[in-house]
């Protein structure tokens, strides 16, 4: 994975400042401070410097950035700093809001902001520089999102539902849209059937955003969409019911073809070893019967030790199949506890559960040291 350096580094800013014009010593001198910063933290230095030395005025500061945009080469993780500066400058220029209805320049102002935003979305996304915008005003954010589901480029049509996630990962939150789960519904129906994987696979991840703070939206919407499907709405749907599914939400089971489990048991569920050395491997093993046929949709639930002594659980996917009655299927997992970035392991007694269409049908426990 390439690092900050190489993403943005000293010679990606001295090509920015030459696409802009080629006079700016503090946007340069940025770069003696990038040891040890992060990519989001390189960002916002040089979003600061580009913010003193461009025109503070937004007319002239949008006529350099688009000069630039005139440029083929004028693309890749350079135009990260500038979309943060074009959010700060079209906002704190026009400074709208809810409590105040912006006069007609304020309102040129931003909404010139997010087509340029637009404009510049292709060459690098400008997905978490939206969020200015839908801090200094939400509704006229989403009005213009809108707008974009029928944008010719697939990347801008990205930027209406990737943008407007709520919980969209390494952005900032946006309170007034957190709040509001509905509020992107409109975008989502727009694009759920739309041409391009990389903007129905958005569709999915926005959906799934929602379930963590309105459930019963996000199935009526799925449920909506299976009802006007196309071709890929099968696919996309499964994606974005995929938090819930793992939670046992039984709306979201059942719309997937999933109902309470009835007659089905789990028999002989056995782990090997039942002590876990720090870094090794647990198997498991166990029998799934049924006394009708019916699909099931089986995952396995970690209960890990935290750092206090309590347990913390995490929903694994197994499998999806179709059982017979009188026809057993024997399923085995292994799973590695080898450190990684994401996960510390501690020591103690961890419990295993099998899971079948949302219900805990098999629970046992293991050590790991």
């Amino acid at each position: 994975m390439p690092t900050a350096d190489e993403l943005l580094g000293a010679g990606v800013v001295t090509e920015l400042v030459r696409h802009l014009g080629g006079r700016m010593p503090a946007t340069l001198a940025t770069t003696r401070d990038f040891d040890g910063l992060s990519l989001s933290d390189r960002t916002r230095v040089v979003r600061d410097a580009l913010l003193a030395e461009l025109p503070a005025a937004y007319a002239p500061f949008e006529k350099k950035i688009r000069t630039a945009l005139k440029k083929s080469t004028f693309t890749g993780w350079m135009i990260w700093p500038v979309t943060e500066a074009v959010g700060v400058r079209a906002t704190t220029s026009s400074k709208p809001g809810p409590e105040v209805a912006p006069t007609t320049a304020d309102t040129a102002t931003f909404d010139s902001g997010l087509a340029l935003l637009a404009d510049l979305t292709p060459r690098l996304t400008s997905e978490f520089a939206i969020r200015t915008f839908m801090d200094a005003n939400l509704d006229r954010t989403l009005q213009a999102a809108l707008t974009w589901t029928s944008h010719e480029d697939e990347h801008v049509r990205r930027l209406a539902t990737e943008g407007t996630r709520p919980f969209l990962p390494w952005a900032r939150r946006v309170k007034a849209l957190t709040a509001r789960p509905d509020a992107t519904v409109p975008i989502l129906d727009a694009l759920y059937r739309d041409e391009s994987e990389y903007v129905r696979r958005s569709v999915a991840n926005h959906l799934n955003d929602l379930s963590r703070t309105d459930p019963t939206l996000v199935v009526t919407t799925a449920r909506r969409w299976t009802e006007a499907p196309d071709d890929n709405t099968p696919r996309l749907v499964r994606h974005a019911l995929r938090t819930l599914v793992k939670k046992g939400d039984p709306d979201a089971l059942a719309l997937l073809g999933f109902a309470p489990p009835d007659g089905v048991t789990v028999h002989d569920l056995t782990v090997t070893p039942t002590n876990v050395v720090s870094g090794g491997e647990l198997t498991f093993r166990f029998e799934l019967a049924s006394t009708s046929e019916q699909a099931v949709a089986v995952d396995y639930v970690l209960h890990h030790v935290r750092a206090n002594g309590t347990r913390s659980p995490k929903v694994f996917k197994l499998t999806t199949r179709t059982l017979a009655p009188g026809s057993p299927a024997v399923l085995t997992r292994s799973h590695s506890f080898r450190p990684i970035s994401t996960r510390r392991y501690y020591p103690g007694e961890h419990v295993l559960e099998i899971q079948v269409n949302g219900s805990t049908l098999a629970r046992t426990v293991f050590n790991l040291g």
